[in-house]
């Protein structure tokens, strides 16, 4: 299995060969099969090969149940790999920059001594 390689891609092949090979007369056990499958793995995929076969025995899975399997650990596994490269997108954003007004409280200003133009300019900061 090539790095990063689609699950789909490796058993498309893994089948291709497998076939190539039964037109020679050699008979395969799903023991074999299972286990030639699952050693073809990558290292990324070592946790879920040794769940396999530490859980149950290989022989007994039929291929298309391990072929489910792969197929489902990697989209998990790569939907959880998207929220967390996009979580860490997130934190590297910068943060938003933001304004912030110094409050006084003098007893004899009020708006009404600000002009109209001020009055205009303070309410769209505001809005902002």
């Amino acid at each position: 299995m090539k790095q990063d390689e689609p699950i789909v891609d490796v058993i498309t092949r893994f089948t291709d060969i497998i076939n190539g090979i039964k037109g020679f007369d050699r008979k395969f056990t799903n023991g074999e099969l299972g286990g030639k499958m699952l050693r073809s793995l990558s290292k990324e995929w070592n946790s879920l090969r040794m769940l396999i076969e530490n859980t149950k025995d290989v022989n007994t899975y039929l291929l298309k149940e391990l072929y489910g399997i792969l197929m489902t650990y990697e989209l998990n596994n790569t939907e959880t790999n998207e929220k967390i490269r996009r979580s860490k997108e997130e934190m590297n954003e910068l943060p938003k920059r933001q304004i912030v007004l110094k409050s006084t409280n003098d007893e004899g200003s009020s708006n009404t001594n600000m002009s109209k133009e001020e009055l205009d300019d303070l309410v769209l900061l505001v809005k902002k």
